[in-house]
């Protein structure tokens, strides 16, 4: 008789948890050689900055340099805006899906990414939707999962992901489950508010403490006492800025613009951004430690290219919000949906399916709705921007004139002018913006407009 008394037993996973390959970073070449670091979660950083996955004490190496994403069945290698660049053998990487072994060079430093034994474990929530969130993918399952965790404390939250995956949706689903839910939910758009009234914007004002300040204001600090401050496209907020905000969120103190007076505030932070943070940290648009004191909790909502599992679920409860609770979708215009890039991600869905019942595409009533040609809408008040009357090459060339100086000025607008802080912005070099204002015909007196807020 066999005796399997000795068979090697089998790790069960954890009830609503997804498997990831375990992984293991160790440093070959450079200062740290000998060095490693096991990868807790589905991300890993590596760089020189203090609380680094993988720290490496290396000049040559970028504060954040790369990141280390695990799934289930892959590795990817992502490129933070490094300065010397990431490379695989001779290859600089952007992003990529790498084999265990393989050995990354960073600076002058390198290290092997390995495959552990044992698989790591990542928790999932069991349910399908968070407040507004909706999708029961596994992705939006371990972002509901770490929500749920985070809520009921006071930790600073930091939401990052693309434009339109649902980060302001997310911040007040976390406020509605904290135990400050009765208490105001105040919500700041950084990129929205011109540089010069950020700082009264946060902290409020006294009377005459700049000109057009007529009467004492409370600021969005003293707004949310006891609840939640949601600084949305906290990535735009100003360098000069920052200090200021970060002294806030330590001290858990404010003082008006024009005061003396130093008042305590009872807040809790949840900050959002589609930047990624790291990258501005390296290219000094962003304090380091201004990053490390938002991201406690640090959450990414997922493109929506990314759990197209969940598009059928989000499209469904789009249309009834519009048709009736009742109404169902048609099968045969679900379906283009999913297989639809959707670079506007859940917001472009929602108005792409708010559009289709705005237009009659839909079919009320029998439960049943046309999909509407691809090939035949197009969005709305696109005639006003593109010159649907010229010839292709024609069309195409005044539309990128077009296109070029509304995004020059606005880059001038947003940095007051200054030629260098708004190439940085652009990514591109000092000298080739000024050539581009040249070709574009835009008048000294333009920037002058711009600089002084004229329209």
């Amino acid at each position: 008789m066999v005796d399997f008394t000795d068979e090697t037993r089998r790790v069960a996973p954890e009830r609503h948890a997804a498997t990831f390959l375990s992984v293991e970073l160790s440093v070959v070449d450079g200062p740290s050689r000998g060095q490693r670091a096991k990868v807790e979660g589905a991300t890993a950083r590596v760089g020189s900055l203090e609380g680094s996955t993988l720290r490496l004490d290396d000049p040559t190496v970028s504060r954040v340099h790369c990141e280390i994403v695990v799934r289930a069945d892959s590795i990817t290698l992502r490129d933070m805006g490094s300065t010397n660049g990431t490379f695989v053998g001779d290859v600089r990487v952007v992003e990529a899906i790498i084999p265990a072994g393989t050995i990354v060079k960073v600076g002058g430093s390198a290290f092997r990414v390995d495959r552990g034994d044992t698989p790591t474990f990542v928790p999932l929530s069991s349910r399908t939707e968070l407040g507004e969130l909706v999708g029961g993918s596994v992705e939006m399952r371990g972002v509901y999962a770490i929500l749920e965790r985070a809520a009921p404390t006071d930790a600073t939250l930091l939401l990052q992901g693309e434009t339109g995956t649902g980060k302001d949706v997310a911040a007040r689903a976390v406020h509605a489950l904290s135990k400050r839910a009765d208490k105001p939910f105040i919500p700041v758009d950084c990129g929205a508010i011109p540089e010069n009234l950020i700082e009264s914007e946060l902290f409020g004002h006294l009377r005459g403490a700049f000109t057009g300040a007529v009467s004492n204001r409370l600021g969005a600090f003293e707004e949310a006492q006891g609840g939640t401050l949601f600084l949305d496209e906290i990535g735009e907020l100003p360098l000069a800025m920052q200090p200021k905000l970060l002294r806030a969120l330590e001290s858990r103190t404010i003082r008006r613009v024009g005061s003396s007076q130093v008042a305590p505030v009872d807040v809790r932070i949840i900050a959002a951004t589609n930047r990624q943070l790291a990258r501005c940290v390296n290219d000094g648009m962003f304090r380091e430690d201004l990053y490390y004191r938002l991201a406690v909790v640090e959450v990414e909502l997922p493109p929506l290219r990314a759990r197209r599992d969940d598009i059928p679920l989000l499209a469904q409860r789009f249309y009834q919000r519009l048709a009736g609770k009742d109404a169902v979708l048609a099968s045969d215009f679900v379906q283009p949906l999913v297989d639809r890039a959707w670079p506007g991600n859940v917001r472009e869905l929602r108005n792409f399916i708010e559009r289709a019942v705005t237009l009659g595409h839909a079919r009320e009533g029998s439960g049943e709705v046309v999909p509407p040609s691809s090939a035949t809408v197009l969005p709305a008040g696109v005639e006003s921007i593109v010159p649907l009357h010229l010839p292709l090459k024609e069309a195409r060339d005044a539309w990128m004139e077009t296109f070029e100086s509304v995004y020059v000025r606005s880059m001038l607008a947003k940095t007051g002018g200054n030629l260098t802080r708004a190439a940085e912005l652009a990514g591109v070099s000092r000298r080739f913006l000024q050539r581009t204002i040249a070709r574009l015909g835009l008048r000294e007196d333009d920037d002058d407009d711009e600089q002084g807020g004229g329209t």
